[in-house]
This record gives structure tokens, C-alpha cells and sequence, in this order.
């Protein structure tokens, strides 16, 4: 690196520092210290000969804009695990995962054996009126072969400008029988609920990520079972499961919005942080969607964010039974903040505490019946059915609500 290049990358860094120290200043309503600025442009002359050095000295080329795309993510994974420096397409597939919605051919797929694996085809997509098959193997993706690609690039080939057309080659069967199917592509919206109603009069319903349309499904799904029992025998649900088990979490507008509609009032989740937009106090409305039924939550190891705002709310509000494993413990919330050229900074700028005020980061929530269970259960597959004879979490939550053994009261 030339010197005149150095010293323009010097003051380059020198004036993003300079920006963020007066940024910062702007905001505590002080400006920043002399001694603090000085040692900035001495951090970023540092910064300037580390890279130097890797430059010219690195076993191998490095081309200065992955230099510094990984300094920037070096320096924002080092604050904790959650923060982090969004590329592109990263930033596109946290924006699809909090609101469910993209435009493809509604394929759930995996890798398993090194084979992109069909879960299952959304119901009603153009995947699913096709007749692509849960169990079909995805060979490739017009006319290409998917054998050298990770998940995340083959799930990407297949989405696409709504509209727009793609061919999938599928292997299917012991024989590994070829079908090949021409699909358009359309505005997919991933389920995040499913339901079962169990008997007599008990619902079960899954939840397996907290997204925007979440309480929305969940709701849906309640009315629906309640419409079922109603028409049945004339009366409302005896109780209802929560299976919020290996969900690991998501959009906390919506964990608030899910615990709403079992609550009619009380706090739901407050939040500290540094700035004012960190610092919340989320609130139940009145109306209880189950009119005081009965509730068990089921959670593990798995359960974690968003799962444990639920679960702690119902519990500290005495509306639900917790059963199952401890959770994961994060207590911490993410704000994704965009960036120039499609990126985006996803960044932890808040602690929550439960309404007791209770803190669950590292701790997790524990349960009120401690039930260990098995990794099998639930199934990744959210259009799997339950298990009533080999789930063991499931039959306990079961048996305590036909016996009655449920310890919880009104939201106060």
C-alpha cells in the first residue's frame, strides 16, 4: 500500500471516527473529549498499518474491501453473540424471517446426507398445486446442478421476482425416480402456528418462530378450534398447550402481541437501554381469547427470546403452568438498523425483564413442572403431527389439565 493510499484510508477511518464521536455527542448533549478524539485518529492510524501489514505480507491477495467488511464484522461480533454486520443477503433473510414473507415457490427444505432435502411443500403454494412431495430430493435448479451449493444458496436460487418462472428437478422414491416441474413464482407467507385439537375439548397449538403475522395465526387457530368444539358438543375449550418448544425466538412486537391475547391486563416486558427508543414498557389489553381456560406452555433448551417474553409473562401473571426443561436465556433485544447498498447493522440495544423484573439473560426461565423430554419432539416439520404416545412433555401437559392440576389464576 502506497503511502499516499495509506494516508488516504487514514483519513478516511479518521473522519467515519470523527463522524460517530460528534453523532455521539450530538445525542448525550455534550461534546466529546479532546483526549478522546486524539486517541480515535491513533486507533485509526494503527487500523491503517494493521492493514498495511496484511496487505503485504498475508500468504494470499486480499482485496481491500473484504479487509475492511471483516474488520467491521470483527468489530461488532466482538461486543456479544447476537450483534452483528449484515452483507445483502443476510439483511434479506432476517428481513423475510420477521415478516414471513418472500417471493418463491413455498418449498421447507433441509440438508440431510448432503442432499437438499424437501421438508415439505407450503400448503397452497405453487410447489405444493404442483405436486412436489415432502421426501423429494432437490437435484437441480434450471438445469444446474445444486451438488456443489450450501442450503442458503439453493434456497435463494429458487426465490425470485414474483412472476417470474424456475424449473426444480426432484429425485423421488427408493428408484430415484427424475421429475422435473416448471413453477412461477409468487408471494409466499411461511406459516409460523400450527393446531390439533386434542380429546376431549383441549387444544394444542405450535408456534415455532415469532414473526409479524404470528399472533394473527395464532388467533385464527384458537377461533378455529373453538369453532370445532362449539359445533361438537356446545362448549368452549377445557384448555389449551402452548408448545413453544426449540422456537428460538423473533420479533418482540409480537411475543407481546401473543401473550396480549391470553391477558387482560398487567405489564408483558419492559426493556433498558441507552437511548429512549431501548427503554419500553409493553402492556396487555383487555379480552382474553380463552376466557380464563386453563393453560400449560410447554418449553426446552430451545426456547429462547421472544419464547421466553410468552412464557415468563404468562407465568409471572399466573395464567399459564411452564412445563418442560429450562429455556435458553436470552434476555436481550436486537434492533436491525439499515445501511447504505442494502445492508445492515443488527445490533443488541436493550436487556428485558419479565413483569416480576426479572432479568433471564444466561438463566433462562425455569419451569414449573421440571418434564425432561426428547430432541425428537417437536418436529422441525411444523406440518408434523403430535406425538401422544411417545412424547413425554406432551402427555404430562395433557394429564395435568384433565386432572385439573394446574396452578395459575386470573392476570391481575
Amino acid at each position: 500500500m502506497s503511502f499516499k493510499a495509506r494516508a488516504a484510508l487514514v483519513l478516511t477511518i479518521g473522519a467515519i471516527v470523527g463522524l460517530a464521536l460528534s453523532v455521539g455527542g450530538h445525542y448525550l448533549k455534550s461534546p466529546a473529549p479532546p483526549d478522546l478524539a486524539d486517541m480515535s485518529w491513533e486507533q485509526a492510524r494503527l487500523f491503517a498499518e494493521v492493514m498495511e501489514r496484511v496487505k503485504q505480507d498475508y500468504v494470499d491477495p486480499v482485496d481491500d474491501a473484504e479487509l475492511l467488511e471483516s474488520a467491521m464484522r470483527g468489530m461488532v461480533a466482538n461486543l456479544d453473540a447476537h450483534s452483528e454486520f449484515l452483507d445483502a443477503d443476510e439483511y434479506e433473510d432476517i428481513r423475510i424471517s420477521t415478516t414471513g414473507r418472500y417471493s418463491g415457490i413455498g418449498l421447507e427444505v433441509s440438508i440431510v446426507d448432503g442432499e437438499i432435502l424437501i421438508v415439505s411443500p407450503i400448503d397452497g403454494s405453487p410447489a405444493h398445486r404442483a405436486g412436489i412431495l415432502a421426501g423429494d430430493v432437490i437435484v437441480a435448479i434450471d438445469g444446474t446442478t445444486v451438488a456443489n451449493e450450501g442450503l442458503q444458496q439453493t434456497i435463494a436460487r429458487m426465490r425470485g421476482r414474483e412472476g417470474s418462472l424456475v424449473t426444480i428437478t426432484v429425485l423421488r422414491g427408493e428408484e430415484d425416480e427424475a421429475h422435473e416441474f416448471s413453477l412461477r413464482r409468487e408471494n409466499i407467507q411461511t406459516a409460523s402456528v400450527r393446531h390439533e385439537l386434542l380429546q376431549p375439548a383441549y387444544g394444542y397449538v405450535r408456534v415455532s418462530q415469532f414473526n409479524d403475522s404470528t399472533a394473527e395465526e395464532l388467533s385464527r387457530a384458537i377461533d378455529d378450534m373453538l369453532q370445532t368444539e362449539q359445533n361438537a358438543q356446545g362448549t368452549l375449550l377445557a384448555g389449551l398447550i402452548l408448545d413453544l418448544r426449540n422456537n428460538p425466538g423473533g420479533v418482540l412486537d409480537a411475543a407481546v402481541d401473543v401473550s396480549d391475547l391470553f391477558l387482560d391486563s398487567g405489564i408483558i416486558v419492559t426493556a433498558d437501554g441507552r437511548t429512549p427508543e431501548s427503554r419500553f414498557t409493553r402492556n396487555a389489553h383487555r379480552g382474553d381469547i380463552l376466557d380464563g381456560a386453563p393453560i400449560v406452555v410447554l418449553v426446552n433448551n430451545g426456547s429462547a427470546s421472544a419464547s421466553e417474553i410468552v412464557a415468563g409473562a404468562l407465568r409471572d401473571h399466573h395464567r399459564a403452568m411452564i412445563l418442560g426443561t429450562v429455556t435458553f436465556g436470552k434476555g436481550l433485544v436486537q434492533t436491525v438498523m439499515p445501511l447504505s447498498k442494502g445492508r445492515a447493522l443488527k445490533l443488541t440495544t436493550s436487556r428485558y425483564y419479565t413483569p416480576s423484573g426479572e432479568s433471564i439473560n444466561a438463566t433462562g426461565i425455569v419451569p414449573d413442572v421440571v418434564v425432561e423430554g426428547s430432541g425428537l419432539y417437536p418436529d422441525l416439520n411444523l406440518n408434523a403431527g403430535v406425538d401422544r404416545e411417545g412424547d413425554a412433555q406432551l402427555i404430562e401437559a395433557v394429564e395435568r389439565l384433565q386432572s385439573h392440576r394446574i396452578l395459575q389464576s386470573s392476570a391481575e
